[in-house]
């Protein structure tokens, strides 16, 4: 099971009335797109619509029904002055109890969206590594953290995938298709060669190593005197995290080179998507 799977599960364990509260459609601007769902029980919620009065109201309507015993309902919310949100569009809410034969479906929905999600994997547990773990758990990837050191994976939270592999740079090659590689370990040597695995892919969104303009020189004499592929270097980003503050506090390099990545995903999910998106501010072909 994967982390949101448990936490539905769990979810589902606690509260034995829950009201599935679904976008049925979106018309103009919204916070969040059809078939969005949120669960809402008398004291607790699974999930968000997008917040703000919308959600308010549909917790609230959600909760009347289950204290009046009703089945289900649906609203039609507009999303303007009539209840102090700007958006400008207009959303259909479907409400109805979350029997067994949703309960399944929505375990299996969230089963499977979570397994199609992004591929990443974090190479080195010190202190940007856990930083950074603890930031992207929260984001929509699939997040792996690997290191040769099994006492620093140990102070990961628990609902971390986190492995101790003698041979890091191994674990590149066997990546999904589509994965994101950030290399932070305390060896430079082991950074290089996990790099120069990485970027012998073709298909990663994110190939970024921790470390300065120093060492980026280092790396790519070495890469080119180990007969790596010239063009590849232009898609490492080193140092990760590079927005121009210069902060070298752990959670700040982590918080930097996490929204990183996300934009580097998202671009190469456009592109897949054939969509045409501009460069980002403070990205210019991945350096």
């Amino acid at each position: 099971m994967t982390a949101r799977t448990t936490e539905l599960a769990a979810f589902f364990a606690a509260n034995t009335d829950a009201i599935l509260c679904e976008l049925t459609s979106v018309r103009g601007s919204s916070p969040r797109s059809q078939g969005t769902f949120m669960l809402v029980s008398k004291t607790a919620l699974f999930g968000t619509i997008g917040g703000g009065a919308l959600e308010y109201m549909v917790i609230e309507h959600a909760r009347r029904l289950i204290v009046s015993g009703r089945a289900e309902d649906a609203m039609d919310v507009p999303l303007g002055p009539e209840i102090g949100q700007c958006c400008g569009g207009r959303v259909g809410v479907s409400l109805g109890y979350a029997d067994a034969a949703a309960r399944a479906r929505l375990v299996a929905q969230v089963s499977a969206e979570d397994a199609a999600l992004p591929p990443v994997y974090v190479f080195g547990a010190g202190h940007v590594g856990r930083a950074l773990a603890q930031i992207l758990a929260m984001l929509p990837v699939r997040l792996t953290v690997i290191d040769t050191r099994q006492e620093e994976l140990a102070l990961l939270p628990g609902h971390i995938d986190a492995r101790a592999v003698a041979m890091p740079e191994a674990v590149v090659r066997s990546a999904p298709s589509g994965s994101s590689f950030v290399i932070v370990t305390h060896d430079h040597a082991l950074d290089f060669l996990i790099a120069q695995e990485a970027l012998g892919r073709r298909d990663s969104p994110y190939v970024g190593m921790v470390g300065s303009r120093t060492k980026r020189a280092r790396f790519n004499n070495w890469f080119l005197g180990e007969r790596g592929d010239a063009a590849a270097l232009g898609r490492l980003v080193l140092p990760i995290g590079q927005q121009g503050l210069g902060d070298k506090r752990p959670e700040v390099i982590a918080a930097l080179a996490a929204a990183e990545i996300m934009v580097h995903i998202g671009r190469r999910e456009a592109e897949i998507m054939g969509a045409n998106i501009p460069e980002p501010l403070g990205v210019v072909n991945g350096r």
